[in-house]
């Protein structure tokens, strides 16, 4: 039976406030989430699984990601071809992506056409035929995406943070997977992660738009009829890794800076002291204003780009600094990265720049919630992560009550130099480093 959602959900917000959200539990255990926005002509729904690369073996890295792609190659009933027409016919957008802990398969369509788009969709992720040539054809195409990636700087110098950051982990393996692990692929190997991975427990059917909840849960039942709940469990998640502090310095001579990564072990997702780990992020290095962008870009000119970001996940996460710079530079910017460190632990913030990092993250909250394809990526991740939903005026709220006395404390107890990790890239000419250049 449908309910609304905040009955069973503990919100204590006015109803004026409530986000028009409401739940289905299907007969086979899918769990249905919509939000209801009648200004939009728009309607965005999406299969997320729960389970992404980390959870893999060492011996399938790179499956989910593999897996993302391999549906899109024909089922029983549509050819590769047939979906890309058919998609094109309703003015549709079918997408996937695959992360972490997460691989997502949606769609975008206006709401005259729901109906379609939705057997889309089921055809897509419950149909795929795996048709051994087509794996034989995938597996040329992501070793091609591997070599691509380890040709782009900025990405590769955070591949290799990250592997030696989680080391020995599936959570610091790359979602690619690598050459040899994606060539031992086979058709039992597809086959049997898929059966794994795709059953109810493991999975969340989200939409929102110009929708009606019963009206689209009768068409959801209908289409994912044959996805039986049987014996299926959810899929174990790991626990979280042990965050190894290290310095790796990777000489490529081809490029023309020094690409750096220089992070702490940080906040997992749901952590009650998110808020304030957003706002420590924003003032430090996220975005123009923010001290490391001011510092190094705007008044002394030594790199172009130089950004810090958080990156959470179910049970662990990392607070990092990523810059671009010239060689000659590299030793003066990582300087003054530390030296914001200790500024940051030691001073409390400005209220200026407070107000500033509120307002900041609060606009882009609201602005990052505008579409229907953002609300449905929102439902799924608030499901998964919380099992319940915020409001807007929420979270808001809890950023407004952030304290510049709690962003010292955090930042004192995130920016340990015992913890701290550093990843170098580039034409390193012989830079030698070592724990004593990490002090802050």
């Amino acid at each position: 039976m449908s309910v609304l959602l905040a009955e069973n959900s503990a919100l204590t917000t006015p109803a004026s406030q409530l986000r028009d959200i409401r739940s289905t539990r299907l007969s086979n255990g899918l769990l249905v989430l919509t939000e209801r926005m009648q200004h939009l002509r728009s309607v965005s729904m999406g299969v997320w699984l729960d389970t992404g690369s980390r959870d893999e073996s060492l011996a399938v890295n790179g499956i989910s990601h593999f897996l993302e792609h391999m549906v899109f190659k024909g089922t029983t009933t549509r050819s590769a071809q047939q979906f890309a027409r058919e998609v094109d016919s309703i003015g549709g957008n079918l997408d996937a992506f695959t992360g972490k802990e997460t691989i997502c398969f949606n769609v975008k369509v206006l709401d005259e056409n729901i109906a379609p788009a939705l057997d889309l969709l089921t055809d897509l992720v419950l149909h795929p035929t795996f048709a051994p040539e087509d794996i034989a054809r995938e597996q040329g195409v992501i070793l091609e995406e591997i070599k691509m990636d380890e040709d782009n700087p900025d990405y590769l110098v955070h591949e290799l943070f990250t592997q030696n950051f989680w080391p020995n982990d599936a959570l610091g393996r790359p979602i690619l997977g690598t050459v040899a692990s994606v060539s031992s692929f086979t058709r039992q190997t597809v086959f049997d992660e898929y059966a794994r991975r795709f059953t109810p427990p493991n999975m969340v059917f989200t939409a929102a738009g110009n929708l009606d909840h019963d009206t689209f849960v009768a068409q959801v039942e209908a289409a994912f009829s044959s996805l039986s709940a049987g014996s299926s469990e959810r899929i174990a998640h790991h626990t979280a890794p042990q965050a190894h502090p290290h310095i790796t310095l990777k000489s490529k001579k081809s490029l023309e800076q020094v690409q750096f990564c220089l992070a702490v072990p940080a906040l997992p997702v749901s952590s009650p002291t998110r808020y304030a780990g957003y706002l420590l992020n924003s003032i430090l290095g996220g975005g123009m204003s923010s001290r490391l962008f001011q510092s190094i870009r705007e008044d002394r000119g030594l790199a172009y780009s130089i950004y810090s970001e958080l990156n959470p996940f179910r049970d662990t996460g990392s607070l990092a600094v990523y810059a671009g710079c010239a060689i000659a530079n590299t030793p003066q910017v990582l300087e003054l990265t530390l030296a914001e460190f200790t500024r940051i632990k030691n001073e409390p913030v400005t209220e200026e720049e407070l107000d500033r990092a509120k307002s900041q993250l609060k606009g882009n909250m609201v602005l990052g919630l505008e579409s229907s394809g953002s609300r449905m990526s929102s439902l799924a991740r608030q499901q998964l992560y919380f099992s319940r939903f915020f409001t807007v005026d929420e979270i808001a709220d809890e950023v407004s009550a952030v304290t510049a006395e709690e962003i010292q404390q955090l930042a004192q107890q995130l920016l340990d130099p015992t913890r701290l990790a550093l990843t170098l890239l580039g034409p390193l000419n012989g830079l030698k480093l070592d724990r004593t250049h990490l002090t802050c």
